[in-house]
């Protein structure tokens, strides 16, 4: 498997959102800043995801149908492979308290909806790792 966090040179973000409609429209926005998208609707399927295929950044809401986001992000930042992964909490839940515990569990950046995709983009732009591919020796 290939676990850089590059595709074809380009970036990748995991956004982690059961709402289809707005995992698109995140996806929509990140495309147009040049990430790759890849799109998880559960906590479960974003482990497997981040770990099969380490993205640059993932956009994580709270509210989950099976794990909620603090567990996905504080199980992302206990493991090796993903623990260096920014992750980016994208949520409908406000409050101090929720924003601590976010930055508790490690994400780098808490941002509440409705969003303005100009933040969120200036937000993956400032904690996505920069998509280089590896020199090949010769």
């Amino acid at each position: 498997m290939d676990k850089d966090a590059t595709t074809n040179g380009h970036r990748s973000v995991l956004v982690v959102e059961d709402d289809r409609e707005i995992n698109e429209l995140v996806g929509a926005y990140a495309e147009i800043a040049g990430f790759e998208y890849r799109a998880a609707l559960d906590g479960t399927t974003a482990l497997r995801e981040a770990h099969s295929r380490i993205p640059s950044a993932i956009v994580l809401d709270l509210m989950l149908p099976d794990i909620d986001g603090f567990e996905v992000c504080t199980r992302l930042k206990r493991e090796a492979d993903t623990q260096s992964v920014p992750v980016i909490i994208l949520t409908a839940m406000s409050g101090e308290a929720n924003r601590k515990k976010g930055h508790a569990c490690g994400a780098s950046e808490y941002l509440t909806k409705p969003f303005d995709p100009d933040s969120l983009m200036a937000a993956l732009a400032r904690h996505a790792k920069n998509g280089q591919q590896p020199t090949r020796q010769l």
